[in-house]
């Protein structure tokens, strides 16, 4: 067993491990703060460049706050951990307190990912999420990605509504679970990535704008209000700092960073990647961001891949028909985009789009691995944001459906499942908040009004029709449920195949060539980091196309009799068949 690492950061309580504890907060448009420590009222002493601080003989689980120019009281900003709410007293956590089993982890290569999105609330929190990891690990899944756990206000939220970035919400759990949690994925050979908001704060328990303004910048906006303003140093180094913790103090194998789109100043993302790679420098740590921006240059400037909503968009084309909203981008021709997906990994490389109002999205990365691009059916975004939560299953064509996830899991881009999905749930995954008062009326009536650009949601009626964000029951018919057997087993049958044929040969994959064969099917393959080459074909049309069959050993085929087929020149309808030439010079 190995004791806890203190992170040490420039912001919150830091324990200091001689009796005494450091509090400290950044409040430039404040000239006096402050702490209230259980009963005791003390002064911080003004440092200057707006930090406030103060050492105080105390320990680890002791409750306080800050009160800013003797007006309002409001908890630490970098609180680790909240005593109730987000608008109640921060409480004081030693990470040296915890002792890790498993402290010679190192992590994982990443090629051979294969990442299982999770939401702790759904999953009966951090102690749930644990529950779930031997059925994981066997599975064939190598690591878990928690949805945001930041503190919200509330009973639930799907997690893009926290206002507290270092502290676990208390809902799931205790810092010792969230700890355990993640303790036990490396003891079953499991990482363990979390998803990180740093282009925003909730809409309720944020005070930074009442003691430090200066984090926003008043004249760009984003969906969520005012930006925030990455020109601030401090602002930057409570989410350095942010990041750093997490990977420190609770061993995160890596982060996911939200909407990184949100994020005005390029320069800080590039930075933040190399603080971090040079504080882990040891550890296998992973970055992935979310980028409707398709920049390929920061996938060579230290984070590892993009989730790639081009390949997602492309297939639900194919598979449901939808064409509205971002769809539209994909509907003149879904297989060629998928193509280029498979070959280049973006299907839109600076090109117009017309979603963006015929404005250029993205740049070339073709030359990036096939690595550097998740590939997800289904995620909390493309499945919570419909008006009804509904999953892929209950969308497409059963066969279809299968087609797409031989592609998913057989080609050698990173798959990312969504919770229950290899259960085969068709239990929805919605939006879910628990505000109240105005703001659970607005969010309520912003969620309705979301779709009213939608052809099905034209009348007021139906979109009356869509789940309250606020309700009970809108959370409780999110937590997934096991579903069909039958595609259960495809989920094993395919992940055993991956992990038994493709694995050992992913690092150094190579896309060589990927084609629109037909309207509805795709051909594409990879050189392997062994030298051998894998070969798919995918046909989503309803009826069968001619093709010349691939060489190489049949790997899978999602429908029984298409390869045989495929020998006679011809692929069925909703079929995938997947083929491994393998190079002998290599064994």
């Amino acid at each position: 067993m190995s004791a806890g690492v203190r992170c040490e950061m420039p912001f919150g309580a830091q324990v200091l491990g001689d009796g005494r504890v450091r509090f400290r907060l950044w409040a430039p448009a404040c000239e006096q703060v402050w702490l209230e420590l259980d009963d005791e009222s003390l002064p911080l002493t003004a440092l200057g460049d707006g930090f406030h601080e103060r050492l105080v003989e105390t320990q680890a689980g002791c409750r306080y706050r800050y009160r800013i120019d003797d007006q309002r009281r409001v908890p630490d900003p970098a609180s680790r951990l909240q005593a109730g709410d987000v608008h109640d007293a921060s409480v004081v956590v030693d990470a040296a307190d915890y002792r890790w089993q498993h402290a010679d982890w190192r992590g994982r290569p990443w090629a051979q990912s294969v990442i299982m999105e999770v939401h702790a609330g759904t999953l009966g929190g951090f102690d749930g999420v644990r529950a779930q990891l031997p059925r994981l690990a066997a599975l064939g899944i190598t690591a878990i990605e928690l949805m945001p756990i930041a503190d919200f206000s509330g009973r639930r939220n799907w997690g893009y509504d926290g206002v507290l970035p270092f502290a676990p919400d208390t809902r799931y759990g205790t810092p010792a679970a969230l700890r355990a949690l993640v303790d036990g994925a490396h003891g079953l050979g499991l990482c363990v990535y979390l998803d990180v908001v740093y282009n925003h704060f909730g809409p309720e328990g944020n005070y930074l704008g009442a003691y430090a303004p200066e984090c926003f910048s008043p004249d760009q906006h984003t969906p969520w209000g005012a930006a925030l303003d990455f020109n601030c140093r401090p602002l930057r180094e409570f989410f350095i700092s942010n990041a750093l913790y997490w990977l420190s103090e609770y061993r995160f194998d890596g982060l996911r960073l939200d909407a990184v789109h949100a994020i005005g100043e390029r320069d800080f993302l590039i930075e933040f990647a190399a603080r971090l790679r040079a504080a882990t420098a040891g550890r296998e740590i992973h970055l992935m961001l979310e980028n409707l921006h398709n920049d390929a240059g920061l996938l060579g400037a230290g984070f590892d891949a993009q989730w790639n909503d081009d390949v997602h968009h492309a297939l639900h084309v194919l598979l449901t028909g939808e064409q509205e909203g971002y769809y539209a981008d994909f509907a003149g021709a879904p297989a060629a985009y998928l193509a280029r997906c498979l070959g280049e990994g973006f299907a839109w490389q600076g090109e117009p789009s017309p979603a963006l109002d015929d404005r250029p999205r993205g740049s070339p990365s073709a030359h990036l691995p096939p690595s550097a691009f998740v590939f997800f059916l289904q995620n909390h975004d493309q499945i919570g944001n419909r008006a009804f939560g509904e999953r892929l299953l209950t969308l497409a064509d059963p066969a279809a459906w299968h087609a797409a996830l031989a592609l998913q899991l057989l080609c050698p881009q990173v798959p990312l499942l969504f919770m229950g999905e290899e259960l085969g749930a068709t239990t929805p995954f919605l939006y879910f908040t628990d505000f109240s008062g105005e703001l659970a009326a607005a969010v309520c009536a912003g969620r309705r009004r979301e779709f009213a650009g939608f052809a099905a949601f034209a009348d007021a009626g139906r979109r009356h029709a869509i789940p309250d964000p606020n309700a009970e029951t809108t959370f409780t018919a999110s937590c997934p449920r096991p579903g069909s057997a039958a595609v259960a087993e495809c989920y094993r049958t395919l992940l055993a195949l991956r992990q038994r044929e493709l694995a050992p040969r992913l690092a150094g994959s190579v896309a060589l060539a990927a084609s629109e064969c037909a309207p509805q099917a795709v051909c594409a393959q990879w050189r392997l980091g062994d030298g051998s080459r894998l070969q798919i074909v995918a046909n989503f049309a309803a009826a069968s196309v001619p093709l010349t069959p691939p060489h190489g050993a049949l790997l899978y085929e999602s429908t029984r009799g298409a390869a045989a087929r495929l020998a006679l020149g011809e692929l069925p309808a909703h079929s995938t068949c997947a083929y491994l030439e393998s190079n002998h010079r290599h064994p």
